[in-house]
């Protein structure tokens, strides 16, 4: 199968067009799209992590390669003894792999994983980092999330966990986010803590994005 018969099926399977498909993705024109399609150029590394981490079940290396299925299979049954209705939430290193994006199109493996019983369902956990969130939330607390696919598609107000480009650089952190009104193509970053200013970036600048869905503190003495 070529690359732009893959470019077809993804498109088929997610019901999108290619413009819908590059403002899922988070690209700023679907040019790269097009020219898939028409057979100019292949499907890149980059362009399959950006589809993987807005579709999961689409599988990289069949993306890549066409080797394999489209779909990957969905992990049923027990697993290391553990029952079927408690999950194991993968608890990641986001420090070790640069960034959120390679964690969310399962580049890289846990470093443990987390069973708590009646646990809203998760993709995954991390450390929190900083203290924009204290003292809702401080540095070495454990947060764990849904991944958001549509960037658009935000409940405003909720915490997440968000991975931005600004000015060159890359950023993960934890904020609340809020409406900017009159503009929806922009978003404001908000911190618990009064100390940090609220931050406005743009939608298309938002890398990864996963609602906070539970928050795990260790008090120890000593």
């Amino acid at each position: 199968m070529s690359d732009e018969q893959r470019m077809q099926a993804i498109l088929e399977y997610t019901g999108l067009n290619g413009k819908q498909l590059a403002l899922r993705i988070g690209l700023k024109s679907p040019d790269s799209i097009y020219h898939i399609q028409r057979g100019r150029n292949r499907i890149s590394t980059k362009m399959a992590d950006r589809i993987a981490m807005a579709f999961p079940r689409i599988d990289k290396g069949w993306m890549l390669t066409g080797n394999g299925e489209m779909l990957a299979e969905a992990e049923t049954g027990k697993e290391n003894g553990q029952p079927q209705d408690l999950q194991r939430v993968p608890l990641y290193d986001f420090e070790a792999v640069a960034g959120l994006v390679p964690i969310f199109t399962n580049r890289n493996r846990p470093i443990d994983y987390i069973s708590i019983p009646d646990l809203p369902r998760c993709d995954g956990a991390v450390y929190v980092r900083g203290d924009s969130m204290y003292p809702l939330l401080k540095s070495g607390d454990i947060v764990m999330y849904k991944q958001i696919r549509d960037y658009y598609n935000i409940i405003w107000g909720e915490m997440y966990l968000i991975s931005f480009s600004y000015e060159g650089e890359e950023y993960i952190t934890v904020k609340f986010i809020k409406k900017v009104e009159g503009h929806p193509e922009r978003v404001l970053l908000v911190s618990h803590n009064p100390h940090h200013a609220p931050k406005e970036i743009p939608v298309e600048a938002i890398r990864a994005l996963a609602l906070v869905k539970a928050s795990i503190r260790f008090n120890t003495m000593g």
